[in-house]
């Protein structure tokens, strides 16, 4: 598999994770349901006071990207035979990395010659990576609203994607008319030559009837 192509969604430096447990890298993270290893068991002596505060801090810092990463999966990607991970960022941004987005949207949707109007996969899968993004920014600072933005993305993907049902099923119904009136045409055409045969051929009896018959 070949790395993932830039996207206007932000992501974080990716992750080296082996698929073997003896060969993973020491800064890379942990793979969904690898056991963990036991933690270490406190030892005779003094024990240093547990600091809930702490705690509570690491666990808020978890939530967030969690919940990113439920919203906007991590993509993973084979690279020389080794694994490599990208989480969506969940550091916040600012109203300068906002005017940054639009730029950048832009700016791709003049390089890879997207349509302005009509039907265009490029543009659509601009705005969507520009809408996956906008929903991370927003889900950063309410996870509410992002919830809710997450609502109205896949409810659109759903919409785009019977209004394509559609559209295909219509195509096809269109062709098997044009098909079936083109044979009709066929038809039709072989008729007419029948008959302008059966013509002719009445035409000439009824000539013959007229020459045989003041002779009679």
């Amino acid at each position: 598999m070949i790395p993932p192509p830039d996207s206007l969604l932000r992501y974080e430096p990716p992750v080296l994770v082996s698929r073997r447990a003896e060969k993973r890298s020491p800064e890379a993270r942990p793979l969904k349901g690898t056991p963990q290893p036991p933690p270490p068991q406190p030892g005779p002596g003094p024990q240093p006071r547990p600091r809930p505060a702490a705690a509570a801090a690491a666990a808020e810092c978890r939530q967030p990207q969690e919940l990113l990463n439920a919203i906007l999966p991590p993509r993973e990607w084979e690279e020389d035979k080794q694994l490599w991970v990208q989480q969506v960022s969940s550091v916040p941004s600012t109203r300068l990395d906002v005017v940054h987005l639009q730029e950048q949207l832009d700016l791709r949707l003049q390089q890879r010659q997207a349509r302005e109007t009509g039907i265009c996969p490029v543009r659509r899968e601009l705005y969507s990576q520009c809408f996956d993004e906008l929903i991370r920014e927003i889900t950063i600072n309410c996870a509410e609203r992002g919830l809710l933005l997450l609502r109205v993305r896949d409810e659109i993907q759903m919409t785009i994607a019977a209004y394509q049902t559609l559209y295909e099923s219509s195509t096809a119904f269109g062709m098997r008319k044009a098909l079936q009136a083109e044979q009709g045409k066929h038809d039709m055409e072989k008729r007419i030559a029948e008959l302008e045969e059966e013509k002719r051929e009445l035409e000439r009896q009824a000539q013959l009837e007229s020459i045989i018959a003041p002779n009679t």
